[in-house]
């Protein structure tokens, strides 16, 4: 019996080990408000999948709240390692990087105070690649990184309502020739890289997001209504995600109030925002697209559900009838993988990841951003056409198990 036990744990110790670094995207933090998102399930996802593998993986993310214990013991070989860089509270990602040198100086302390011996380093964010390339000067562990948006690419849509720091670029650029793999979410991200930043295509990989079959899956749709307390007889549209400007959720919004020519009760849910409650004094965009739904004349028509636990997101998907997603700029997207998985027919916006994961005519529809009028379009030709509606929700379930699948896990 001696024996068996010191073989497992000897064969615990011999486990490859990896970094992550997620400097603001902890796979702790309850998604949906401003900072967390698909970042957060990304990191979380790609690290129980290492550990399937047989891999030890360390999460190293800021401590944003005094009360987090710096390690935690998250999943089986998985801990989550919480770094002290700046005050111990939220601060958003957009003014982070000034931390960025006590986070490497703490990181760098952790490791070698517990003898730590890493095969590699997942960076993810432009500042934590910053954190892996500083590191690979010390300790020469190679790095590889997902950016998850790029600055260059941002400026473009957002202009000055970018507020990330002007370092971003050249940190960006740095990086992308540092780095000793770059990892592209879909076809666009690599051109992006390559044609913005110079990359050598040979340095980039493409690996697209995946779904979690665990999780996300079809439910009868009665009883997810029933589990939500909505009505069984509207034709629901859900929006779901991140309570920020570049979704395009007051698109949506703008889309609800021109399907007049719909014979049929429509109403929008709208999951998201920095709390449990749809709280427009903690999520001033809430406020905003509260706003924006009474200049329509449809905030009667809108629920707003605040965040919600990852366990009931599946519920959302099943109850709905449609789930769109239209943002201006989207380097990938994973809800909409989530609700092809449950069998809802996506409407995308025509840009990044989406028009890779949605096929425009089998699996929803692609419009293009800031257009209402054309997401209105495709709301009533999906809800109005049975046969359509239900060939979609098959393409969508063959789709994303065809090409969007995660292993599974015992």
């Amino acid at each position: 019996m001696e024996k068996s036990i010191r073989q497992y744990k000897n064969s615990i110790s011999m486990k490859k080990k990896v970094a992550f670094i997620s400097d603001h995207a902890s796979p702790l933090a309850i998604l949906g408000g401003v900072d967390n998102g698909g970042q957060n399930v990304y990191v979380a996802e790609l690290s129980e999948q290492l550990a399937h593998k047989g891999y030890a993986v360390d999460i190293y993310t800021r401590k944003d709240d005094k009360n987090l214990e710096e390690t935690v013991n998250w999943k089986p070989h998985i801990r989550v390692i919480h770094v002290q860089a700046g005050p111990q509270e939220y601060i958003p990602k957009e003014r982070l990087l000034d931390y960025m040198d006590l986070f490497t100086a703490n990181m760098l302390y952790y490791i070698q105070k517990n003898k730590l011996d890493y095969s590699l380093i997942h960076a993810n964010f432009f500042m934590s690649a910053l954190v892996a390339a500083n590191l690979k000067k010390y300790l020469e562990i190679p790095y590889v990184v997902t950016f998850h948006a790029l600055g260059l690419v941002r400026k473009i849509h957002q202009k000055e309502k970018d507020s990330f720091p002007v370092e971003r670029i050249n940190i960006e650029k740095h990086v992308v020739a540092d780095a000793d793999q770059l990892i592209a979410e879909c076809p666009q991200d690599k051109e992006d890289l390559i044609t913005h930043y110079g990359a050598d295509p040979a340095n980039i990989t493409t690996v697209p997001c995946g779904f979690n079959p665990k999780e996300f899956y079809p439910i009868d749709k009665q009883k997810a209504r029933t589990i939500l307390n909505l009505d069984q007889n509207e034709k629901i549209i859900l929006q779901l995600g991140r309570m920020v400007p570049r979704k395009g959720v007051d698109n949506v919004i703008r889309a609800i109030a021109r399907l007049k020519e719909l014979n049929a009760s429509i109403r929008l849910v709208i999951v998201g925002g920095e709390a449990d409650t749809p709280d427009p004094n903690l999520t001033p965009e809430i406020k905003r697209l509260q706003q924006i739904a009474t200049e329509e004349n449809v905030l009667d028509k809108v629920i707003f559900t605040g965040r919600k636990n990852r366990k009931v997101l599946k519920y959302y998907y099943a109850a709905s009838d449609i789930f769109v997603s239209t943002p201006w700029y989207e380097p990938f997207g994973i809800t909409p993988l989530e609700a092809m998985a449950c069998g809802i027919p996506v409407i995308g916006a025509n840009v990044g990841g989406i028009k890779y994961s949605v096929t425009d005519n089998e699996t929803g529809f692609l419009v293009p951003p800031h257009n209402p009028a054309a997401l209105a379009e495709k709301i009533v030709q999906v809800l109005s056409n049975e046969a359509l509606y239900h060939a979609m929700q098959k393409n969508a379930i063959k789709r994303v198990n065809k090409f969007y699948l995660e292993q599974s896990r015992s």
